[in-house]
């Protein structure tokens, strides 16, 4: 069973945008992490903020941080209740989802602002 996800976004505002407008979560909590908290478990030396959005079911610590790494293979798939109304709001924030074909199936996914991708199933 999973906990919770953490990711990193570039912006407050675009942390607020995604997972409160676009995914409906509440932001729960904001908190940082200390210099030396951040070397002991990531071994990146520097204080950061991180924010906690959850609706009961799914919780997200989303870590407040201009740093991105090169690309990657990381996502995470998340299950909406309607795609179609999902993917609207994506495009109303200004997001632009896009759709792989495999083995007759469209795979559905989707770039935050801070350039993390997400499945939508």
């Amino acid at each position: 069973m999973v906990h919770h996800v953490a990711i990193e976004c570039a912006s407050q505002q675009h942390a607020d945008q995604f997972f409160t407008t676009i995914l409906g979560l509440g932001k729960v909590k904001t908190t940082i992490l200390s210099k030396e908290l951040s070397a002991a478990i990531f071994k990146i030396d520097q204080e950061v903020r991180f924010d906690f959005y959850e609706n009961g079911k799914t919780r997200f610590e989303v870590f407040i941080t201009s740093a991105r790494s090169e690309k990657t293979f990381a996502h995470t798939c998340l299950e909406v209740d309607s795609k179609d109304d999902f993917i609207a709001r994506c495009k109303e924030q200004g997001l632009d989802p896009f759709f792989v074909e495999k083995g007759g199936k469209q795979l559905s996914f989707v770039r935050d602002m801070s350039g993390n991708l997400y499945e939508i199933k």
